[in-house]
């Protein structure tokens, strides 16, 4: 489970698969309300107020996005105490109200990778391409680049292998396409893969 702070009253959790799994969590849990999904938004509100000091009281806005290849992203935003609803000087009666939340469940069928080193990057490519051809997306967002693969553009049957490799190279990415489509740079729209192999050689080339 990997937590950070995007904001005063935003933050983005991400959960691998092995994260649900060692809690008796299927993806599809996710949607039911269940014990186990509670127990488990307690913990991740009880880690994030340990690691940044992130308070979770009062209402929470909840976007759970589902990465088939990576895993879970959760974004959780903290709203503002309501004192016309609750009366003003009743903030420790409604701390144990915690957790009042409006849950938003996306899908996502992309697989997103991120690279720290360009480097890296361009041997991850040229391993990739005679997996998949003509495919990938190229950004850079905070210092790193990220690589997005379509659904259509991966082959059902290599799509194990694929992630397989990309998981030498890179790390699953918890940020989404929206967001960087709204505050990353699109270095290349297409033919990500085909490209970096095209204009860059590998180091041991």
């Amino acid at each position: 489970m990997k937590i950070e702070r995007l904001s005063h009253d935003k933050i983005r959790i991400f959960l691998t698969f092995d994260d649900l799994s060692e809690r008796g969590i299927q993806k599809e849990d996710m949607w039911q309300e269940e014990p186990k999904v509670h127990e488990l938004f307690t913990e991740m509100m009880d880690q994030a107020y340990t690691e940044l000091g992130f308070d979770a009281t009062g209402p929470l806005a909840v976007e759970v996005f589902a990465l088939p290849a990576q895993g879970m992203v959760v974004i959780v935003t903290r709203g503002k105490y309501d004192r016309e609803r609750y009366g003003a000087g009743h903030e420790d009666d409604i701390a144990d109200e915690i957790y009042e939340m409006e849950v938003t469940l996306e899908q996502s069928d992309s697989v997103m990778y991120t690279f720290k080193d360009f480097e890296v990057l361009i041997e991850a490519a040229h391993m990739l391409r005679n997996k998949v051809t003509g495919a990938g997306r190229l950004y850079h967002y905070q210092d790193k680049w990220f690589l997005h693969l379509e659904p259509d553009e991966v082959d059902s049957e290599q799509h194990g292998a694929l992630i397989a490799l990309l998981a030498e190279f890179g790390e699953g990415s918890s940020v989404t396409t929206a967001v960087l489509q709204e505050y990353g740079k699109l270095v290349m729209a297409e033919n990500a893969i085909a490209t970096i192999c095209e204009h860059f050689k590998r180091n041991d080339a």
